[in-house]
Protein backbone atom coordinates (compact mmCIF):
# COMPACT_ATOMS: atom_id res chain seq x y z
CA UNK A 1 0.00 0.00 0.00
CA UNK A 2 1.71 2.97 -1.06
CA UNK A 3 2.07 6.10 0.83
CA UNK A 4 3.35 9.08 -0.75
CA UNK A 5 4.64 12.07 1.48
CA UNK A 6 2.41 14.32 2.63
CA UNK A 7 3.04 18.07 4.13
CA UNK A 8 2.30 19.50 7.24
CA UNK A 9 1.06 22.82 6.29
CA UNK A 10 -2.08 23.37 4.33
CA UNK A 11 -1.36 25.55 1.42
CA UNK A 12 -4.37 27.14 2.40
CA UNK A 13 -6.05 29.02 5.57
CA UNK A 14 -9.58 28.06 3.81
CA UNK A 15 -11.25 25.28 1.86
CA UNK A 16 -14.55 24.33 0.61
CA UNK A 17 -14.22 21.15 1.86
CA UNK A 18 -12.07 19.55 4.46
CA UNK A 19 -12.06 15.49 5.19
CA UNK A 20 -10.81 14.37 8.41
CA UNK A 21 -9.57 10.95 7.36
CA UNK A 22 -7.27 10.16 4.44
CA UNK A 23 -7.69 6.50 4.13
CA UNK A 24 -10.56 4.21 1.98
CA UNK A 25 -13.75 6.62 2.89
CA UNK A 26 -12.14 10.05 2.97
CA UNK A 27 -10.08 9.19 -0.67
CA UNK A 28 -12.96 8.15 -2.20
CA UNK A 29 -14.81 11.32 -1.13
CA UNK A 30 -12.22 13.51 -2.17
CA UNK A 31 -11.49 11.59 -5.53
CA UNK A 32 -15.60 11.63 -6.39
CA UNK A 33 -15.68 15.63 -5.33
CA UNK A 34 -12.32 16.05 -7.91
CA UNK A 35 -13.83 13.94 -10.42
CA UNK A 36 -17.00 15.77 -10.41
CA UNK A 37 -17.79 18.11 -13.00
CA UNK A 38 -19.98 20.14 -11.09
CA UNK A 39 -17.73 20.92 -8.05
CA UNK A 40 -15.44 23.21 -8.41
CA UNK A 41 -14.57 23.97 -4.80
CA UNK A 42 -11.06 23.47 -3.05
CA UNK A 43 -11.16 19.80 -1.00
CA UNK A 44 -8.33 19.52 2.27
CA UNK A 45 -7.75 15.96 3.03
CA UNK A 46 -6.38 15.72 7.23
CA UNK A 47 -4.53 12.17 7.58
CA UNK A 48 -2.66 11.77 11.01
CA UNK A 49 -0.69 9.31 9.79
CA UNK A 50 0.18 8.93 6.04
CA UNK A 51 2.08 5.37 6.77
CA UNK A 52 -1.50 4.15 7.15
CA UNK A 53 -0.14 1.34 9.45
CA UNK A 54 -2.53 1.41 11.68
CA UNK A 55 -6.08 2.44 10.20
CA UNK A 56 -9.17 -0.15 9.33
CA UNK A 57 -7.90 0.32 5.69
CA UNK A 58 -4.27 -1.40 6.10
CA UNK A 59 -5.54 -4.10 8.31
CA UNK A 60 -8.53 -5.33 6.32
CA UNK A 61 -9.19 -8.75 4.75
CA UNK A 62 -10.69 -7.24 1.48
CA UNK A 63 -13.40 -9.65 0.64
CA UNK A 64 -16.78 -8.06 -1.28
CA UNK A 65 -20.37 -9.64 -1.20
CA UNK A 66 -23.91 -8.89 -2.17
CA UNK A 67 -25.47 -11.39 0.53
CA UNK A 68 -26.77 -8.67 2.87
CA UNK A 69 -30.63 -9.41 4.41
CA UNK A 70 -31.39 -5.06 2.88
CA UNK A 71 -31.65 -4.20 -0.83
CA UNK A 72 -30.05 -1.04 -0.38
CA UNK A 73 -26.81 -3.07 0.85
CA UNK A 74 -26.59 -5.58 -1.65
CA UNK A 75 -26.63 -2.65 -4.27
CA UNK A 76 -24.55 -0.52 -2.46
CA UNK A 77 -22.02 -3.60 -2.55
CA UNK A 78 -23.14 -4.43 -6.32
CA UNK A 79 -21.85 -0.66 -7.70
CA UNK A 80 -18.78 -1.45 -5.72
CA UNK A 81 -18.28 -5.10 -7.75
CA UNK A 82 -19.23 -2.43 -11.04
CA UNK A 83 -16.82 0.50 -10.09
CA UNK A 84 -14.10 -1.87 -8.74
CA UNK A 85 -13.77 -4.35 -11.86
CA UNK A 86 -14.05 -1.14 -14.19
CA UNK A 87 -11.83 1.03 -12.34
CA UNK A 88 -9.58 2.33 -15.11
CA UNK A 89 -13.10 3.13 -17.19
CA UNK A 90 -14.13 5.04 -14.36
CA UNK A 91 -11.01 7.02 -13.51
CA UNK A 92 -10.29 7.48 -17.34
CA UNK A 93 -6.83 6.01 -16.57
CA UNK A 94 -5.18 3.28 -18.72
CA UNK A 95 -2.25 3.10 -15.61
CA UNK A 96 -4.93 1.19 -13.98
CA UNK A 97 -4.22 -2.41 -14.26
CA UNK A 98 -7.42 -4.45 -15.04
CA UNK A 99 -9.12 -5.41 -11.45
CA UNK A 100 -10.55 -8.77 -10.89
CA UNK A 101 -12.56 -10.15 -7.95
CA UNK A 102 -11.86 -14.08 -6.94
CA UNK A 103 -15.00 -15.31 -6.96
CA UNK A 104 -15.09 -17.95 -4.36
CA UNK A 105 -18.38 -16.68 -3.11
CA UNK A 106 -19.06 -16.44 0.67
CA UNK A 107 -20.77 -19.88 1.97
CA UNK A 108 -23.45 -19.23 5.31
CA UNK A 109 -23.87 -22.41 7.29
CA UNK A 110 -26.95 -22.74 8.88
CA UNK A 111 -27.17 -25.36 11.98
CA UNK A 112 -31.03 -24.52 13.08
CA UNK A 113 -34.14 -24.19 11.05
CA UNK A 114 -34.50 -20.03 12.50
CA UNK A 115 -30.94 -19.10 10.67
CA UNK A 116 -31.77 -21.66 8.03
CA UNK A 117 -35.00 -19.28 7.45
CA UNK A 118 -33.32 -16.11 7.42
CA UNK A 119 -31.00 -17.55 4.49
CA UNK A 120 -34.36 -18.11 2.71
CA UNK A 121 -35.61 -14.63 3.58
CA UNK A 122 -31.87 -12.91 2.28
CA UNK A 123 -31.90 -14.87 -0.54
CA UNK A 124 -35.10 -13.70 -1.96
CA UNK A 125 -33.98 -9.84 -1.02
CA UNK A 126 -31.07 -10.14 -2.85
CA UNK A 127 -32.24 -11.96 -6.12
CA UNK A 128 -35.07 -9.38 -6.23
CA UNK A 129 -31.57 -6.80 -6.42
CA UNK A 130 -30.38 -9.41 -9.15
CA UNK A 131 -27.85 -11.88 -7.17
CA UNK A 132 -27.77 -14.73 -8.14
CA UNK A 133 -27.80 -16.67 -4.58
CA UNK A 134 -28.22 -20.13 -4.12
CA UNK A 135 -29.28 -22.10 -1.26
CA UNK A 136 -27.51 -25.50 -0.92
CA UNK A 137 -28.59 -28.32 1.03
CA UNK A 138 -26.09 -30.48 2.88
CA UNK A 139 -25.79 -32.59 0.19
CA UNK A 140 -25.39 -30.02 -2.38
CA UNK A 141 -22.49 -28.52 -0.02
CA UNK A 142 -20.90 -31.94 -0.26
CA UNK A 143 -20.88 -32.79 -3.78
CA UNK A 144 -19.53 -29.15 -4.39
CA UNK A 145 -16.94 -29.24 -1.37
CA UNK A 146 -16.96 -32.69 0.00
CA UNK A 147 -14.08 -31.49 2.53
CA UNK A 148 -16.76 -30.47 4.77
CA UNK A 149 -18.30 -31.67 8.16
CA UNK A 150 -22.22 -30.73 7.40
CA UNK A 151 -23.49 -33.48 10.14
CA UNK A 152 -24.97 -30.10 11.92
CA UNK A 153 -26.53 -28.15 8.72
CA UNK A 154 -29.85 -27.67 7.41
CA UNK A 155 -28.73 -25.21 5.21
CA UNK A 156 -26.29 -23.10 3.22
CA UNK A 157 -26.50 -19.67 0.71
CA UNK A 158 -23.71 -18.93 -1.87
CA UNK A 159 -22.96 -16.49 -4.32
CA UNK A 160 -20.07 -16.95 -6.41
CA UNK A 161 -20.75 -13.55 -8.82
CA UNK A 162 -18.88 -10.75 -7.82
CA UNK A 163 -18.67 -12.09 -4.72
CA UNK A 164 -15.09 -13.07 -2.97
CA UNK A 165 -11.80 -11.41 -2.70
CA UNK A 166 -10.68 -7.96 -4.34
CA UNK A 167 -7.23 -5.86 -3.90
CA UNK A 168 -8.55 -3.03 -1.43
CA UNK A 169 -5.07 -1.61 -1.18
CA UNK A 170 -5.18 -1.34 -4.74
CA UNK A 171 -8.60 0.30 -4.98
CA UNK A 172 -7.34 2.64 -1.54
CA UNK A 173 -3.98 3.79 -4.00
CA UNK A 174 -5.84 4.99 -7.20
CA UNK A 175 -8.78 6.87 -5.08
CA UNK A 176 -5.61 8.85 -3.18
CA UNK A 177 -3.54 8.80 -6.25
CA UNK A 178 -6.15 10.22 -8.40
CA UNK A 179 -7.83 12.49 -5.82
CA UNK A 180 -4.55 14.01 -5.84
CA UNK A 181 -3.76 14.42 -9.63
CA UNK A 182 -7.72 16.04 -9.95
CA UNK A 183 -6.55 18.94 -6.98
CA UNK A 184 -7.55 17.16 -3.94
CA UNK A 185 -4.79 18.35 -1.12
CA UNK A 186 -3.17 15.75 1.78
CA UNK A 187 -1.40 16.80 4.68
CA UNK A 188 -0.25 15.22 7.97
CA UNK A 189 -2.05 16.40 10.89
CA UNK A 190 -3.97 15.70 13.83
CA UNK A 191 -7.23 17.93 14.00
CA UNK A 192 -7.65 19.16 17.90
CA UNK A 193 -10.18 21.52 18.15
CA UNK A 194 -13.59 22.07 15.74
CA UNK A 195 -15.23 25.05 16.14
CA UNK A 196 -18.76 25.76 16.10
CA UNK A 197 -20.88 29.13 15.57
CA UNK A 198 -24.89 29.33 15.01
CA UNK A 199 -25.12 25.93 13.55
CA UNK A 200 -22.15 25.76 11.38
CA UNK A 201 -18.48 24.52 11.50
CA UNK A 202 -16.26 27.32 11.11
CA UNK A 203 -12.98 26.34 11.30
CA UNK A 204 -10.53 22.69 12.43
CA UNK A 205 -7.77 23.42 14.53
CA UNK A 206 -4.37 21.08 14.16
CA UNK A 207 -2.45 19.91 17.04
CA UNK A 208 0.35 22.11 15.98
CA UNK A 209 -2.04 24.95 16.33
CA UNK A 210 -2.79 25.80 12.68
CA UNK A 211 -6.36 27.09 12.02
CA UNK A 212 -8.39 26.34 9.02
CA UNK A 213 -11.50 27.56 7.26
CA UNK A 214 -13.76 25.17 6.17
CA UNK A 215 -17.22 25.50 4.36
CA UNK A 216 -18.10 21.73 5.32
CA UNK A 217 -16.59 19.20 7.66
CA UNK A 218 -16.02 15.20 6.00
CA UNK A 219 -16.06 12.90 9.54
CA UNK A 220 -14.44 10.17 7.81
CA UNK A 221 -11.83 9.16 11.04
CA UNK A 222 -12.95 5.33 11.02
CA UNK A 223 -12.76 4.13 14.20
CA UNK A 224 -11.96 7.61 16.27
CA UNK A 225 -14.91 8.64 14.50
CA UNK A 226 -16.19 9.25 17.89
CA UNK A 227 -13.58 11.54 19.01
CA UNK A 228 -13.95 13.59 16.42
CA UNK A 229 -17.73 14.34 16.46
CA UNK A 230 -17.21 14.79 20.14
CA UNK A 231 -14.97 18.25 19.09
CA UNK A 232 -18.15 19.65 17.30
CA UNK A 233 -20.30 18.10 20.64
CA UNK A 234 -21.97 15.26 18.68
CA UNK A 235 -22.33 12.09 19.96
CA UNK A 236 -22.57 9.08 17.70
CA UNK A 237 -22.09 5.41 18.99
CA UNK A 238 -19.32 4.71 16.87
CA UNK A 239 -16.40 2.81 18.48
CA UNK A 240 -12.94 0.50 17.87
CA UNK A 241 -13.78 -3.18 18.01
CA UNK A 242 -11.09 -5.30 17.86
CA UNK A 243 -10.88 -8.33 14.79
CA UNK A 244 -8.29 -10.69 15.21
CA UNK A 245 -6.78 -12.19 11.15
CA UNK A 246 -5.16 -15.39 10.87
CA UNK A 247 -3.01 -16.37 7.44
CA UNK A 248 -2.07 -20.39 7.94
CA UNK A 249 -1.02 -23.00 5.68
CA UNK A 250 -2.24 -26.93 5.54
CA UNK A 251 -0.74 -30.19 5.65
CA UNK A 252 -3.22 -30.87 3.17
CA UNK A 253 -4.16 -28.26 1.24
CA UNK A 254 -7.75 -28.72 -0.59
CA UNK A 255 -8.46 -30.12 -4.10
CA UNK A 256 -10.47 -26.48 -4.83
CA UNK A 257 -10.91 -23.18 -4.01
CA UNK A 258 -12.34 -22.54 -0.20
CA UNK A 259 -15.14 -20.21 -0.09
CA UNK A 260 -15.42 -17.75 2.79
CA UNK A 261 -17.51 -19.73 5.01
CA UNK A 262 -19.05 -18.25 7.69
CA UNK A 263 -19.29 -21.21 10.62
CA UNK A 264 -22.35 -20.86 12.96
CA UNK A 265 -19.87 -20.45 15.41
CA UNK A 266 -19.01 -17.04 13.77
CA UNK A 267 -15.77 -17.59 12.80
CA UNK A 268 -15.00 -17.68 9.28
CA UNK A 269 -12.22 -18.98 6.77
CA UNK A 270 -11.87 -18.78 2.99
CA UNK A 271 -8.47 -19.11 0.58
CA UNK A 272 -5.90 -16.68 0.52
CA UNK A 273 -3.84 -17.62 -1.75
CA UNK A 274 -2.84 -21.14 -3.99
CA UNK A 275 -1.99 -22.38 -0.79
CA UNK A 276 -2.66 -20.62 1.89
CA UNK A 277 -6.11 -19.85 3.87
CA UNK A 278 -7.23 -16.79 5.93
CA UNK A 279 -8.99 -16.94 9.19
CA UNK A 280 -11.18 -14.18 11.29
CA UNK A 281 -13.64 -13.44 14.31
CA UNK A 282 -14.01 -11.37 16.99
CA UNK A 283 -12.89 -11.39 20.79
CA UNK A 284 -15.01 -12.46 23.14
CA UNK A 285 -15.88 -10.64 25.24
CA UNK A 286 -16.13 -7.71 22.46
CA UNK A 287 -15.64 -4.42 23.83
CA UNK A 288 -14.00 -1.36 22.95
CA UNK A 289 -10.68 -1.11 22.76
CA UNK A 290 -7.83 1.87 23.00
CA UNK A 291 -7.31 3.45 19.49
CA UNK A 292 -3.50 1.91 19.53
CA UNK A 293 -4.39 -1.51 21.04
CA UNK A 294 -3.66 -3.83 18.31
CA UNK A 295 -2.49 -6.59 20.48
CA UNK A 296 -3.30 -10.25 19.91
CA UNK A 297 -5.39 -12.99 21.93
CA UNK A 298 -3.34 -15.94 20.92
CA UNK A 299 -5.13 -18.14 23.19
CA UNK A 300 -8.22 -17.36 21.04
CA UNK A 301 -6.72 -18.83 18.36
CA UNK A 302 -5.33 -22.23 20.21
CA UNK A 303 -8.61 -22.34 22.17
CA UNK A 304 -11.27 -21.72 19.82
CA UNK A 305 -10.11 -20.78 16.54
CA UNK A 306 -8.62 -23.91 14.97
CA UNK A 307 -10.81 -26.56 16.65
CA UNK A 308 -13.61 -24.66 15.12
CA UNK A 309 -11.84 -24.87 12.00
CA UNK A 310 -10.90 -28.46 12.23
CA UNK A 311 -14.18 -29.84 13.34
CA UNK A 312 -15.72 -28.30 10.02
CA UNK A 313 -12.66 -29.08 8.14
CA UNK A 314 -11.19 -32.47 9.47
CA UNK A 315 -8.44 -31.80 6.47
CA UNK A 316 -7.46 -28.95 8.36
CA UNK A 317 -6.07 -30.68 11.52
CA UNK A 318 -2.73 -30.10 10.53
CA UNK A 319 -2.53 -26.13 9.93
CA UNK A 320 0.67 -23.85 10.89
CA UNK A 321 -0.29 -20.37 11.24
CA UNK A 322 2.25 -17.89 9.02
CA UNK A 323 1.18 -14.58 10.13
CA UNK A 324 -1.35 -12.88 12.01
CA UNK A 325 -2.81 -9.43 12.78
CA UNK A 326 -5.51 -7.53 14.92
CA UNK A 327 -7.46 -5.00 13.62
CA UNK A 328 -10.36 -2.48 14.57
CA UNK A 329 -13.88 -2.12 13.05
CA UNK A 330 -15.04 1.35 13.57
CA UNK A 331 -18.44 -0.32 15.25
CA UNK A 332 -21.92 1.49 15.49
CA UNK A 333 -22.95 0.11 18.09
CA UNK A 334 -26.82 0.67 17.79
CA UNK A 335 -27.23 -1.23 14.42
CA UNK A 336 -24.05 -2.07 12.63
CA UNK A 337 -24.44 0.01 9.61
CA UNK A 338 -23.18 3.67 8.00
CA UNK A 339 -23.95 6.50 9.59
CA UNK A 340 -23.96 8.87 6.78
CA UNK A 341 -24.99 12.31 5.74
CA UNK A 342 -25.30 15.90 7.60
CA UNK A 343 -26.36 16.60 11.45
CA UNK A 344 -29.58 17.72 11.87
CA UNK A 345 -28.19 20.93 14.32
CA UNK A 346 -24.50 21.30 12.65
CA UNK A 347 -25.28 21.23 9.03
CA UNK A 348 -21.96 21.36 7.39
CA UNK A 349 -20.27 18.81 9.49
CA UNK A 350 -21.20 15.26 7.40
CA UNK A 351 -20.61 11.67 9.05
CA UNK A 352 -19.07 9.06 6.81
CA UNK A 353 -18.94 6.50 9.87
CA UNK A 354 -19.64 3.61 11.55
CA UNK A 355 -19.22 0.49 8.51
CA UNK A 356 -19.02 -1.92 11.23
CA UNK A 357 -16.19 -3.78 9.16
CA UNK A 358 -17.81 -3.48 5.56
CA UNK A 359 -15.88 -0.55 4.61
CA UNK A 360 -13.95 -1.00 1.94
CA UNK A 361 -16.80 -2.83 -0.46
CA UNK A 362 -19.25 -0.27 0.73
CA UNK A 363 -16.45 2.71 -0.24
CA UNK A 364 -17.52 3.42 -3.94
CA UNK A 365 -20.73 3.75 -3.02
CA UNK A 366 -20.72 5.74 -0.10
CA UNK A 367 -17.45 7.91 -1.31
CA UNK A 368 -20.25 8.53 -4.64
CA UNK A 369 -23.23 9.49 -2.24
CA UNK A 370 -21.32 11.75 0.21
CA UNK A 371 -19.40 13.82 -2.45
CA UNK A 372 -23.18 14.01 -3.88
CA UNK A 373 -24.28 15.35 -0.76
CA UNK A 374 -21.60 18.36 -0.33
CA UNK A 375 -21.72 19.00 -4.19
CA UNK A 376 -25.94 18.94 -4.29
CA UNK A 377 -27.26 18.65 -0.71
CA UNK A 378 -28.63 15.41 -1.58
CA UNK A 379 -28.02 11.36 -2.83
CA UNK A 380 -28.58 11.06 -5.92
CA UNK A 381 -27.08 8.05 -7.90
CA UNK A 382 -28.26 5.86 -5.14
CA UNK A 383 -31.09 6.94 -2.52
CA UNK A 384 -28.48 7.04 0.80
CA UNK A 385 -30.77 8.98 3.12
CA UNK A 386 -31.65 5.59 5.22
CA UNK A 387 -28.21 5.79 6.71
CA UNK A 388 -28.57 9.47 8.03
CA UNK A 389 -28.41 10.83 11.24
CA UNK A 390 -31.92 11.36 12.13
CA UNK A 391 -32.24 7.38 12.80
CA UNK A 392 -29.82 7.84 15.66
CA UNK A 393 -32.22 10.21 17.13
CA UNK A 394 -35.27 8.43 16.68
CA UNK A 395 -33.50 4.83 18.02
CA UNK A 396 -34.26 3.66 14.71
CA UNK A 397 -31.65 0.89 13.60
CA UNK A 398 -31.86 -0.60 10.50
CA UNK A 399 -31.58 -4.04 10.72
CA UNK A 400 -29.30 -6.08 8.51
CA UNK A 401 -29.36 -9.71 9.48
CA UNK A 402 -26.36 -10.14 7.73
CA UNK A 403 -23.61 -8.76 9.65
CA UNK A 404 -20.21 -10.78 9.97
Amino acid sequence: MATGKFDTTPKQTSYDVVIIGGAIMGSSTAWFLSNNPDFNGSVLVIERDPSYSACSTAHTNSCIRQQFSTDLNVRISQFGAEFYTKLSEYMQDDRIPPMTIQNYGYLYLADNPGFADVLRENQAVQHTAGATTELLTPEDILERYPFYNVEDIVLGSINTTNEGYFDGGGLFDWFRRKARDGGVEYIQGEVSEIDVDSGRVTHVTLADGTRIACGQVVNAAGPRAAKVAKMAGLDIPVEPRKRFTWIFTAEQPLDRDLPLTIDPSGVHFRQDGPKSYLAGCPSDPDPAVAFDDFAMDHNRWQDHVWPIIATRIPQFEAIRVVTEWAGHYAFNTLDQNAILGPHPDVSNFVFQNGFSGHGLQQSPAMGRGTAEWLTYGEFRSLDLSPFQFDRLIENRPIIEKAVI
